[in-house]
């Protein structure tokens, strides 16, 4: 739940695919962690993102981290070689290639000030 005794001295940034920012945001959610949610384009696969941008207090980092490591798991697809921009669109390629996508990547930077009205 949201204790807001506990000052917000943590900003952190979430990327995360759209496969996995709807739950990912419920879940922040029901645990206290309020959120805004902007859509992203990722690009190297151009494909589409959510970041969430959300306050905590120290204390709850690894909380909050914890469940993104969880519910955020990078995974194995194949795709299209000409899909892939370093190859170009003139690149014919019969065999898929196999990339990592998914999972997610953290930004956490401190909080000078934190006003809420």
């Amino acid at each position: 739940m949201l204790d807001e005794s506990k000052p917000i001295d943590k900003l952190c940034f979430i990327v995360v695919s759209d496969a996995d920012a709807g739950k990912l945001s419920e879940q922040m959610s029901a645990k206290g962690f309020a959120s805004t949610k902007i859509g992203s384009s990722g690009g190297f696969l151009r494909r589409g993102n959510v970041t969430l941008i959300t306050g905590v207090a120290s204390s709850r980092l690894d909380e909050l981290l914890s469940l993104v490591e969880s519910l955020c798991h990078a995974r194995k697809e194949l795709v299209p070689a000409q899909t892939l921009p370093f190859l170009g669109e003139g690149a014919f390629s019969a065999e898929p290639i196999e990339v990592r996508a998914g999972g997610a990547v953290v930004f956490v930077t401190n909080v000078e000030k934190f006003e809420k009205f």
